[in-house]
C-alpha cells in the first residue's frame, strides 16, 4: 500500500533517523519540524506527531488536524507514558499513541495497523459530493446536478481520487499511484485522462491545475 506520511518532529536527529527508515519501508515522508509546518501541509494519509512541539501544544496541532481532515490516521509520538497521556491523546483524536523510546518494528506495526482501518472506513464511504458533483462510488455512477455523466473506468477512479481530497492539491504521483498503481509510464496518461474528464464533466475549472505538483477538485 502506498502510504504518505507527515512526520512532525522538532529533533533534527530523531526526524533524519526516521525519515531514512521510513523511506526503505517504502513510505513517502514529509517532514515538518513546527506544528505551523503541520498544519500548512498538504494531505496526507498518515500523520506521525510528536507531541513535544516548540510553538505549540501537540494536542492541539492533533485536534486541529482532526478537524481539517477527519479521515486522515494520526499516531501520537510522545515520551509521556502514563495512562492520562494517552487517553488525552486518543481523545484529541489520534488513533493511535506510541510512548518513546520505539522501535522501528513496532512503529510500522502501528502505521500498518491504522491503515487497515482506515481504508476499510474509507471503502464504506460510497457517495461523494462535491458542489454539484455527486458520485456513487459503489454504483460507479456520476452526476452533474440532474445530469448522469458517463465515464470510463479510469476516468472514474481518477475523479474519485480527487474527490475524497476535494479543496486540497493531490501530487500527480499520487494520483498514477492510486489510479494505475505504478508512476512508471503514466505520466502522459495521467494528462489525457484529466483533459477528457474535464470534457466529459462540462466544467474545464472543476479540476484544476497546480503546475508542479498536481492536481485539485475545485470546491464550490
Amino acid at each position: 500500500m502506498y502510504v504518505r506520511i507527515l512526520l512532525v518532529e522538532d529533533d533534527l536527529r530523531v526526524a533524519s533517523a526516521l525519515t531514512k527508515a521510513l523511506r526503505r519501508r517504502g513510505y513517502e515522508v514529509v517532514p515538518a519540524l513546527t506544528a505551523a509546518e503541520a498544519i500548512r501541509a498538504d494531505p496526507v494519509d498518515l500523520v506521525l506527531l510528536d507531541l513535544n512541539l516548540p510553538d505549540r501544544d501537540g494536542l492541539e496541532v492533533c485536534r486541529r488536524l482532526r478537524q481539517t481532515d477527519e479521515d486522515v490516521a494520526i499516531i501520537a509520538v510522545s515520551a509521556r507514558a502514563e495512562e492520562y497521556d494517552r487517553v488525552a491523546g486518543l481523545r484529541a483524536g489520534a488513533d493511535d499513541y506510541v510512548v518513546k523510546p520505539f522501535s522501528m518494528v513496532e512503529l510500522q506495526a502501528r502505521i500498518e495497523a491504522v491503515m487497515r482501518r482506515t481504508v476499510r472506513s474509507a471503502r464504506t464511504t460510497s457517495q461523494l459530493r462535491v458542489g454539484t458533483l455527486r458520485i456513487d462510488v459503489d454504483a460507479r455512477r456520476v452526476w452533474v446536478g440532474d445530469r448522469e455523466v458517463s465515464l470510463a473506468r479510469k476516468e472514474f477512479d481518477l475523479l474519485v481520487a480527487l474527490a475524497r481530497q476535494a479543496g486540497a492539491v493531490v501530487p500527480r504521483d499520487r494520483l498514477q499511484l492510486d489510479v494505475w498503481q505504478t508512476t512508471w509510464g503514466t505520466r502522459h496518461n495521467l494528462d489525457v485522462h484529466v483533459a477528457a474528464l474535464r470534457g466529459k464533466l462540462d466544467d474545464a475549472g472543476l479540476v484544476e491545475t497546480v503546475r508542479g505538483v498536481g492536481y485539485r477538485l475545485r470546491v464550490g
